[in-house]
């Protein structure tokens, strides 16, 4: 089973590709814009093999980086291997949690920063981004999730 630490700042599937003297991983535009990671910042990275760690093997990365997997692939709601959390296949196959929320459930959020249009964001479990209109970065709103997708949720303010 892999361990996913809380401050995983995106989780995503991708390719390693050769430029010339480097080896490039590209980030999906959505977790950019999304505020999961900023351009020209420094990140921690762990490479996950696509095929999985082995039974009884640990993938976690001490140091709490951000991860390569992707937002793209469809969910097909499969267990997960102990057959109790539900996960969805990326794009390249790999095994991935659903989202840590569903839509009509109440959460206590912290704004974390605002996003292009000026909406709130929020990170929770795993680094799952929740998109919060008209909220301020610091404020700690009580949300309900209106809309729920693979990478990312929108949430009204139902109690300050």
């Amino acid at each position: 089973m892999v361990e996913i630490t809380d401050s995983l700042a995106c989780l995503y599937t991708g390719r390693v590709e050769s430029r010339g003297d480097e080896y490039v991983v590209t980030v999906p535009a959505s977790e950019i814009e999304h505020g999961s990671v900023s351009v020209g910042e420094t990140y921690r990275i762990a490479v996950l093999d696509r095929a999985g760690p082995e039974e009884g093997e640990s993938a976690s990365n001490a140091d709490g980086g951000a991860s390569v997997p992707d937002g793209d692939g469809a969910s097909t709601g499969t267990p997960s291997e102990d057959g109790k959390r539900p996960t969805s296949r990326g794009a390249a196959g790999a095994v991935q949690p659903d989202p840590p929320v569903s839509e009509g459930e109440v959460r206590d959020v912290t704004i974390e920063t605002l996003g292009d249009k000026g909406d709130g964001i929020a990170k929770i479990e795993r680094g799952y981004v929740v998109i919060v209109p008209d909220a301020e970065p610091g404020e700690e709103p009580t949300v309900e999730i209106t809309s729920v997708r693979e990478n990312v949720s929108f949430a009204n303010v139902v109690e300050e």
